[in-house]
């Protein structure tokens, strides 16, 4: 049996769970405002993530038109700050 640190084990399991989406989610979540600014973090209700989609909630109209322009550039934001390319769609609900 092979020795792991802690943070190793914790991401080997996380990897085999189906925790590993939420705490994804939960770490977008976190980092959200770093990532898109102030403003759009301020009117974004919810973030999930379901296989590789990101699923962004808003009510504002002109946010939502605002966050279909800027799908790849999401995309590319969220997937370097998870250190992996795990997301590969966005969905603005």
């Amino acid at each position: 049996m092979g020795e792991y640190s802690l943070g190793d084990a914790i991401k080997l399991f996380l990897a085999k769970s189906r925790l590993k989406g939420y705490v994804q989610a939960f770490e977008i979540e976190t980092l959200w405002e770093k990532l898109m600014g102030k403003t759009i973090a301020r009117y974004t209700e919810k973030i999930q993530i379901h296989g590789n989609k990101l699923y962004i909630t808003t009510s504002v109209g002109p946010l939502r038109q605002e966050l279909i322009y800027q799908k790849e550039a999401i995309i590319k934001r969220v997937n370097e700050a998870l250190g992996e390319d795990l997301i590969t769609e966005v969905v603005i609900v």
